[in-house]
C-alpha cells in the first residue's frame, strides 16, 4: 500500500519502505508502471536511476552520468527484477534545450504514471512548477533531496557548533515546507 510506504519513509524506516515496495511490486508484477525521474540538470537523476536499479555507473546498461548536462532525451530503463517497471530518465528542466515553459510538452509528461522529483538543493521554483503540474494531472510524486552528504560536509566546514542531526532535521523540514 502506497500509504504504508509513505509512512515508512516519513519515519525514516528505509528497510520497511523497501520491503513494502518489493511487496507491492511482487503483487503488481504484471502491471506496467512508468516512473518519471525529473528535476533540474545536475541534480542526480541518472545516478538515482542507476542506484534504484542496482546498476553500477560503469555498466553498459547504466544511465550515463557526468559533471555536465548528459541526458538529452527521455530514456526508459527497465528494472532488472521487475521488467514491467520502467524508470524514465528525463532531461533536466530549465536548461537551454529544455526550457521551463516547453518542458512538459517536450518530455511527454502525460505518459507517466508516477513522478520522482530530485533536487540537490532547496526546493526551487522549477520543483514547485513540476509538483503543481503533476498534481493538476491527478498524479502523484515524491520529492527526493540528493547530495545531502555534500550539504553535511559543507555545514561541518562552516559551523563551529556543527550537529549533523540538527542539519538533517533542518533539511527535512525545508523539504516538507
Amino acid at each position: 500500500d502506497i500509504a504504508e510506504i509513505k509512512e515508512a519513509l516519513q519515519n525514516n524506516n528505509q528497510a520497511l519502505a523497501a520491503a513494502k515496495i518489493k511487496e507491492l511490486l511482487d503483487n503488481q508484477s504484471n502491471i506496467p508502471l512508468n516512473i518519471a525521474i525529473t528535476g533540474e540538470s545536475g541534480s542526480g537523476k541518472s545516478s538515482f536511476v542507476n542506484a534504484f536499479r542496482g546498476v553500477d555507473h560503469k555498466d553498459e546498461k547504466a544511465a550515463p552520468t557526468d559533471v555536465v548536462e548528459t541526458t538529452a532525451e527521455v530514456i526508459g530503463y527497465p528494472h532488472p527484477n521487475y521488467p514491467n517497471v520502467i524508470l524514465w530518465d528525463l532531461p533536466g528542466i530549465g536548461t537551454t534545450k529544455f526550457p521551463v515553459d516547453d518542458y512538459l510538452k517536450l518530455v511527454g509528461f502525460e505518459k507517466f504514471d508516477f513522478f520522482i522529483i530530485i533536487s540537490d538543493a532547496r526546493f526551487r521554483e522549477n520543483d514547485v512548477k513540476l509538483a503543481k503540474k503533476i498534481t493538476e494531472m491527478g498524479k502523484k510524486f515524491y520529492f527526493i533531496r540528493s547530495k545531502v552528504d555534500s550539504d553535511l560536509l559543507n555545514a561541518q566546514r562552516s559551523k563551529r557548533d556543527f550537529d549533523p542531526e540538527k542539519t538533517l532535521s533542518l533539511i527535512r523540514e525545508n523539504c516538507k515546507r
